[in-house]
């Protein structure tokens, strides 16, 4: 056997070599490349989904504060600043004003509508079934531009029609729809 590894000297000098240099090979440049970068996921809001999507587009489109007051009678289109912000102030505080006892039903019974929700909607003024029956798709994006956490309640658990059937007082139509009340 000695005298084939003799023999054969520059073969097994040449497969050495080769086998050094894969070794080489992929210990420094193979181990030394830097691996690919990993790729961020970027999320925005068409990513969470279309109703995000719209509400944002509904806060975008809805028409500024500013447009909306009407100036009370006896002040001018040029009113000063001062003048239109009492004005709307006024507006405000006679929108705010609580219901009369009599009209306020209890928020309460519809299904989605805790203690802090019902008491934000009382403080926007929505104190009755008949409100919120009456509510249209526009109607329903204003309130939950101002419902907060809450945003979004009132097509999900499907307020206008609970509210229909309790202001029509059909509790059983109600529990067969929306469970006990």
């Amino acid at each position: 056997m000695l005298e084939m590894f003799e023999a054969n000297q520059i073969l097994l000098a040449g497969i050495v070599l080769l086998v050094a240099f894969v070794v080489w090979w992929v210990w420094w440049v193979r181990g030394r490349t830097k691996p690919a970068p990993k790729k961020r996921e970027y999320t925005d809001v068409l990513s969470e989904g279309a109703e995000k999507a719209a509400r944002n587009s509904a806060l975008i489109d809805a028409p500024s504060a500013a447009a909306l007051v009407t100036p009370p009678p006896g002040v001018g289109t040029m009113a000063g600043i001062g003048e239109v912000v009492a004005a709307a102030a006024a507006e405000e505080v006679l929108e705010a004003a609580p219901a009369p006892a009599a009209a306020a039903d209890d928020l309460g019974r519809i299904k989605g509508v805790g203690p802090k929700l019902k008491a934000l909607l009382t403080s926007l003024g929505v104190t009755s079934y008949a409100q919120i029956a009456a509510w249209t798709d526009e109607d329903i994006a204003r309130i939950d531009a101002q419902l907060g956490t809450f945003a979004g309640r009132a097509k999900r658990d499907n307020w206008v029609e609970q509210a229909k059937l309790l202001a029509n007082g059909d509790t059983a139509a109600y529990e067969a729809r929306f469970g006990k009340v």
